[in-house]
């Protein structure tokens, strides 16, 4: 049977630490703790679970800081896993099956992650597959009976385990600091995190943040050779957000017209919307939240389909003082929350 290294980072997570290694008890063999600088009882209760916790002095780097804690690990293969996770009884039974039966070439076993939209995350998935368990030391071997070469594509298992994400608190202040600090270091983004950065922003980014981000994406707009097109789609759509927060209608339209070029997308007219809406002219903005709701698709964040539209169009329906389009989309929200909770 394949033995598991569960490899962890963690900071100020006494509230739900010793809930995620319970759910782990029996699957994992070793555990190795990378507390990067909490301040309450965080390493004490993960010294319950084992004596492998060490210090990591964080440097804005979650990759340093995970790199660290497999550095550690000693089995054959390595469980990633973060403190606001858990698995249910029929997860962990599900996971102690695997573990038994787990052929020794697969290198990667990906596991489905669910609970993410209730909790504003970057991630537009309730439900989506992420690789969760390495294999640590790999082996390569020569394919094909003629001009043979070696296999570089590592062999993935999609199993049906389900991870249930379960944080006490939203991490975007944090997220959106890290990310600003990478730019600060490095001038640039990979094209991964362009629309990830985008996403923490358009979800729960204050004024300052706008204004922190609004020099990274003029840079990326002007400097563009390399950006893919999606991701120029994704700045255009930053660029107009940040100007309509200033309430600067040049820099808005002159972005938000280079968006609509082709299909236009729910966050941009819902970014009229909200610029016609500070502006008092409520008629205009329920023209363009109606839009974002029901003739077009969000590009980045789910959010933008149907939820925050029908958000928009109540408030200015109120003050067109018509109720009884203000009841309507009170009752079209109410079911779309409603059928989110079942699922």
């Amino acid at each position: 049977m394949a033995t598991i290294s569960l490899c962890m980072i963690v900071k100020n997570e006494e509230k739900i630490l010793a809930r995620c290694l319970d759910s782990l008890e029996g699957i994992y063999d070793e555990a190795i703790i990378v507390d990067t600088g909490s301040s309450d009882k965080t390493k004490e209760i993960a010294l319950e679970y084992t004596d492998k916790v060490y210090d990591f002095e964080w440097i804005d780097d979650f990759s340093a800081a995970r790199n660290f804690a497999m550095s550690k690990a000693t089995c054959d293969y390595i469980y990633m896993a973060d403190a606001d996770e858990v698995l249910d009884e029929a997860n962990r039974v599900r996971f102690m099956l695997m573990k038994k039966a787990l052929f020794d070439d697969i290198e990667i076993v990906q596991m489905k992650y669910v609970n993410q939209l209730s909790h504003s995350t970057v991630y537009n998935f309730d439900n989506e597959y992420r690789a969760k368990l390495f294999k640590r030391v790999r082996n390569f071997t020569f394919v094909d009976p003629i001009h043979e070469i070696v296999r570089t594509d590592p062999i993935v298992y999609d199993s049906e385990i389900e991870i249930i994400h379960m944080p006490e608190s939203l991490h975007s202040s944090r997220d959106i600091k890290t990310f600003e600090k990478a730019i600060k270091k490095d001038g640039v983004l990979s094209q991964r995190l362009i629309p990830m950065y985008a996403k923490e922003l358009l979800l729960c980014g204050t004024m300052e943040d706008f204004e922190n981000a609004l020099e990274y994406f003029e840079g990326v707009y002007i400097n563009s050779d390399g950006v893919t097109e999606d991701n120029l789609k994704v700045v255009y759509i930053m660029l107009a957000k940040i100007y309509m927060e200033r309430m600067d209608a040049k820099g808005l339209m002159t972005f938000a017209l280079k968006e609509m070029i082709g299909e236009s997308s729910s966050e941009i007219c819902h970014i009229l919307g909200q610029f016609y809406e500070k502006s008092g002219d409520y008629s205009e903005a329920a023209m363009w939240y109606y839009n974002a709701c029901y003739e077009t698709k969000p590009y980045l964040a789910v959010k933008y389909d149907k939820i925050l539209p029908l958000e928009g169009l109540i408030r200015v329906s109120n003050k067109l003082e018509n109720a009884s389009d203000e009841a309507y989309f009170k009752e079209e929200l109410e079911k779309i929350l409603l059928a989110k909770e079942s699922e």
